[in-house]
């Protein structure tokens, strides 16, 4: 079985590789957000610019499949790498297709292919073990969250899912979540 997730170490090292890629502002930037807030691809690339309250630091989220739409907090580290996508992005507004976030060289919207082939290309230029795909953010997401202890409720809403079972499985291979199950009552 192929491992469908990668590690926060593996994103960290996209983040790298990113960074000697073609636009890499632009590269980085759909690299964290993804994970950090748990996007399927269309909905990361559905992003405009209207999206972003830089004032407020804060991203509206519409989730696909019936999930739940909402507003994340935009983290320092993503605010600093969105504010230079956007001074490089300012380059290309010039005859941009629409306001979307995320544009590609020929001023249009980041397709899902071109989304693929960029974390593909990625992951190659990483060393990671398993070839990357942008739904591994996803589940990245997921299992950091899970792994930091977020209550399975609450990481329901973050990813969007309607149905619990959907966000469990992040939780149940979190081994950390039996430690000191059997402590001893202290009398």
């Amino acid at each position: 079985m192929t491992r469908k997730y990668l590690t926060q170490d593996e994103v960290s090292r996209l983040m790298d590789a990113a960074e000697s890629m073609a636009f890499p502002e632009r590269n980085r930037c759909l690299i964290m957000m993804a994970f950090i807030h748990g996007f399927r691809a269309s909905e990361l690339l559905d992003l405009r610019l209207s999206d972003i309250d830089t004032a407020g630091k804060q991203l509206n989220i519409r989730r696909i499949k019936n999930g739940f739409s909402t507003t994340h907090p935009l983290l320092p580290d993503e605010y600093r790498l969105i504010k230079l996508w956007l001074k490089k992005r300012r380059e290309l507004e010039k005859g941009a297709d629409g306001d979307w976030l995320f544009l590609s060289r020929k001023r249009r919207p980041v397709s899902r292919q071109h989304f693929f082939s960029i974390i593909r290309e990625a992951g190659k230029r990483a060393g990671l073990a398993v070839e990357a795909h942008p739904h591994m953010l996803r589940h990245a997401c997921g299992y950091a969250l899970a792994d930091n202890g977020v209550d399975t409720r609450l990481l329901q809403d973050y990813l969007g899912h309607k149905n619990i079972q959907h966000t469990v499985r992040y939780t149940a291979s979190n081994a950390e979540r039996f430690n000191g199950i059997w402590r001893k009552k202290r009398r």
